[in-house]
C-alpha cells in the first residue's frame, strides 16, 4: 500500500529583477501620460506599504516625461479592512493627501500586488472619506490573478498566473534592501530550512 506525500515545498525564484522593475515602472508611467493626456489632473496615493515606494518611483518617472510635479500622497487602508477580526492587529500607517486634495482630480492608486481585490476595495472606502476625485485608476507591479470582487488594474507591470498555494514576495530596496519579485509556495517556510524571509502577502 502506496502513502501519499505532498510535494517538497518550492522554494521562492525570482521573476523580475532590479532593471525589470525599473522598466515596469518607465512603461507605467508613459501609459499614464498617454491614457492622462498628460497627466496634468493626476495624484498618486501609495498604499501602504510597498505601493508607497513604488507611488514614489512613479512620480519620479512622470516628472521626467512631463517636466511637472505629480502630486503625491499616501494611504493607510487599515481601518477599512474587512478581515480586522480575523487577523492580529495592524499597526496604522499614515494617510497624507497632497495639498490641492482630490477633489474633481484624477486619483491613481498605486500597490505592489493586485489579489483578491479586497485592499483595494478597503482603499475606495478610504478614498471616499477623504474627497470626490473625477475618476479613480489602479496601477500594480504585479497581477497574480484569483480575484475575490470585481475588481482590475489599469496599469499592470506584469501579469503573473500563480496557485493559491503559491505566495508573491516582493521586494524593493526602500524596505528590504534589493528590487525583486519572487514566487514560491506559501508553506514554504514552515516545512522547509531553505525558506528565505517571511514572504509578503498581499490580499
Amino acid at each position: 500500500m502506496t502513502t501519499h506525500q505532498d510535494p517538497s515545498p518550492r522554494a521562492p525564484h525570482q521573476v523580475l529583477d532590479g532593471a525589470d522593475i525599473a522598466r515596469v515602472v518607465t512603461r507605467i508611467a508613459h501609459e499614464i501620460v498617454e491614457r492622462a493626456k498628460g497627466a496634468e489632473d493626476v495624484v498618486l496615493l501609495g498604499i501602504h506599504t510597498r505601493g508607497v515606494h513604488l507611488a514614489r518611483r512613479l512620480r519620479d518617472r512622470l516628472a521626467q516625461i512631463t517636466g511637472r510635479e505629480i502630486p503625491l500622497g499616501t494611504l493607510d487602508i487599515t481601518m477599512y479592512r474587512d478581515d480586522l477580526r480575523l487577523k492580529p492587529a495592524r499597526a496604522l500607517e499614515h494617510t497624507e493627501i497632497p495639498a490641492g486634495g482630490i477633489d474633481g482630480k484624477l486619483v491613481i492608486l498605486v500597490d505592489d500586488v493586485l489579489f483578491s481585490g479586497r485592499t483595494i476595495r478597503a482603499a475606495l472606502d478610504a478614498l471616499g472619506d477623504i474627497g470626490r476625485p473625477r475618476a479613480v485608476q489602479l496601477a500594480v507591479l504585479v497581477d497574480r490573478g484569483h480575484r475575490e470582487l470585481p475588481i482590475r488594474a489599469d496599469y499592470v507591470g506584469k501579469n503573473l498566473p500563480t496557485s493559491l498555494r503559491e505566495a508573491v514576495q516582493v521586494r524593493l530596496a526602500d524596505t528590504d534592501g534589493v528590487d525583486a519579485v519572487l514566487v514560491g509556495d506559501r508553506d514554504h517556510k514552515q516545512r522547509s530550512s531553505q525558506a528565505l524571509t517571511e514572504p509578503h502577502l498581499p490580499e
